[in-house]
């Protein structure tokens, strides 16, 4: 090969680099237009309580004994369990709350210290929650990816868990990008196309929520505009993609032999998120669990079943010990 054709192929191939290196930051990231504090999307009941630094937004109804403390999954929030907190309050306390980066709680862009987005900080959180409530033990009602943070508080602080509610937990599978994509989400390229990334949920939201059902068809038009309400808080693609970069996996079905504690696992029959099987292999993997499979329901059972679902937790804790 002649000087002038090696010469040639490096400046092809610097061009080439450029455009990769380059090419993405030049791409326009148009603001997001009509958002809001969050605090200026709140309901008559809502209540913004800081808890570890960071603003939580919360719904408490009821009095007494037992707590229970109610996490919601991936791209939803506590508007999830609308349908059970009345029904459940009738046994004692019922807190929900929006985790880290979703409904209506603070969605950091910036921190000192440990990142807001990780499992380990989310764990604390439910825990400052309880302490902010003065509570010294609860029940966790956990869907999904809730149901996830729910056994990793169990772990973490088992003291302050007595049972656990597993509705259709995201154990087996999920936790993230795979761990060899993690260095290549989080270069500046993609840092910067990451809100991108992000709005297409905004075309899709509407499908993955009634993937969640097992009859689509009976989704009321109110659960879907609820659903669309944190997509007016401000940052929230920004921070979606920082809870997408922050997500790593569990490790949980390698501790399951540690959850001693009573827990009811309840899944829908045609769960096309959560497969069914997993729901039904969890319970027969902990030490101490029953299992509900709840007949015309998917991925969220306690929205589309509410009372078949409540019937369920009545028994379950008509079972524990005062």
């Amino acid at each position: 090969m002649s000087h002038r054709l090696r010469r040639r192929g490096l400046f092809v191939l610097a061009g080439g680099l450029t455009v990769l290196l380059v090419g993405p930051l030049l791409i326009p990231v148009p603001p997001l237009k009509d958002t809001f504090p969050p605090q200026a999307l709140g309901d008559d009941d809502s209540q913004f309580i800081e808890i570890n630094g960071q603003d939580m937004h919360v719904k408490m109804i009821g009095q007494g004994e037992p707590v229970f403390l109610l996490l919601h999954g991936f791209a939803s929030s506590l508007y999830s369990w609308h349908a059970v907190m009345e029904p459940l309050s009738q046994f004692g306390t019922v807190i929900a709350f929006d985790r880290t980066g979703f409904g209506l709680s603070e969605r950091p862009l910036t921190w000192q210290g440990q990142n807001p987005y990780r499992a380990e900080t989310q764990v604390e959180l439910a825990v400052g929650l309880l302490d902010h409530f003065g509570v010294q033990q609860a029940i966790l009602v956990g869907n999904s990816a809730g149901g996830t943070v729910s056994m990793q508080v169990s772990l973490e602080h088992p003291e302050r868990v007595s049972a656990l509610i597993l509705v259709d937990p995201a154990i087996y599978n999920g936790g993230g990008a795979p761990q060899w994509m993690q260095p290549i989400l989080a270069t500046p390229q993609m840092r910067h196309l990451g809100p991108l990334i992000t709005r297409q949920i905004l075309k899709r939201g509407p499908e993955l929520i009634k993937l969640a059902w097992h009859n689509p068809g009976l989704l009321p038009s109110e659960i879907l505009e609820f659903y669309q309400k944190p997509y007016l808080v401000e940052n929230w693609d920004k921070a979606l993609w920082e809870f997408t970069l922050a997500s790593r996996p569990t490790g949980l079905s390698e501790r399951l032999d540690q959850l001693t504690l009573p827990v009811l696992v309840i899944t829908g029959d045609h769960d096309r998120i959560v497969p069914t099987k997993d729901s039904i292999r969890l319970a027969g993997e902990l030490p101490n669990a029953s299992l509900e499979v709840i007949s015309n329901a998917g991925h969220v059972p306690h929205e589309e079943q509410p009372q078949v679902f409540m019937d369920i937790v009545s028994s379950f804790l008509s079972k524990l010990k005062p």
